[in-house]
């Protein structure tokens, strides 16, 4: 910071080298802004990151139990002996092997047989 005593007299000496005291001022305050800036930036980058990946994982972990919950307790409720669920094993073996077929596995996984 200059003194204001100092700056009185550059202006009633010499306008021009008053005008370059004030920018070259100006362009270390600007200087010290960015540079605090970046610190700050670099501070909050990795804050940022991991409550990116928390609110990710949090948010995949609650749809997913949201979903397999209800479906498990759906399906153990089922009785087991019965055409339904005979028929969703049945279609869901045809369905795999209908995969295996497309992705070139050609034949059935080991220990299982068709119906």
């Amino acid at each position: 910071m200059t003194n204001p005593e100092t700056a009185q007299e550059s202006v009633a000496g010499d306008p021009l080298s008053a005008v370059a005291d004030a920018m070259q001022q100006a362009a270390s305050s600007v200087q010290e802004g960015a540079t605090a800036a970046r610190d700050a930036a670099e501070k909050a980058l990795p804050s940022v990151g991991l409550f990116a990946n928390r609110f990710l994982y949090t948010t995949c972990y609650a749809v997913s139990y949201g979903v397999v919950f209800p479906m498990a307790l759906v399906a153990f409720s089922v009785p087991q002996n019965n055409p339904l669920v005979h028929g969703m094993i049945d279609g869901s073996r045809a369905a795999r092997n209908k995969v295996d077929e497309i992705l070139g596995g050609g034949g059935q996984p080991a220990g299982e047989e068709s119906a």
